[in-house]
């Protein structure tokens, strides 16, 4: 049984930071990317970043590029999200997922198992 735990999540004001953790189990870590989505009240699920198995490939939406940083932790089945410069049009709930396959995918529809997520409120 794969399971994915975030934790990080809270208020902080316009301008700050938060890291986010996904911690990791069940299945070979080091084999899957892993990505961040989020969803925001009344808005779709959006993809924020992204991570190839190995830690060499990333990708990001736009909005957050030069912001936020993905990076992972294979001997700790870990993977993190480290937000800086928040906006509080980056509030929502962050969800992490694996997906299927090693490369860095930006669908939700290519990772399969999906932490129960964790809320970011970003006040102005």
């Amino acid at each position: 049984q794969v399971q994915l735990v975030e934790s990080g999540g809270g208020l902080v004001q316009a301008g700050g930071s938060l890291r986010l953790s996904c911690a990791a189990s069940g299945r070979t870590f080091s084999s899957y990317a892993m990505g961040w989505f989020r969803q925001a009240p009344g808005k779709e699920r959006e993809f924020v970043a992204a991570i190839s198995a190995r830690g060499g490939s990333t990708d990001y939406r736009d909005s957050v590029k030069g912001r936020f940083t993905i990076s992972r932790d294979n001997a700790k089945n870990t993977v993190y999200l480290q937000m800086n410069s928040l906006k509080p049009e980056d509030t929502a709930v962050y969800y992490c997922a694996s997906a299927k396959a090693s490369v860095v995918l930006t669908t939700p529809y290519a990772y399969d198992y999906w932490g129960q997520g964790t809320q970011v409120t970003v006040s102005s």
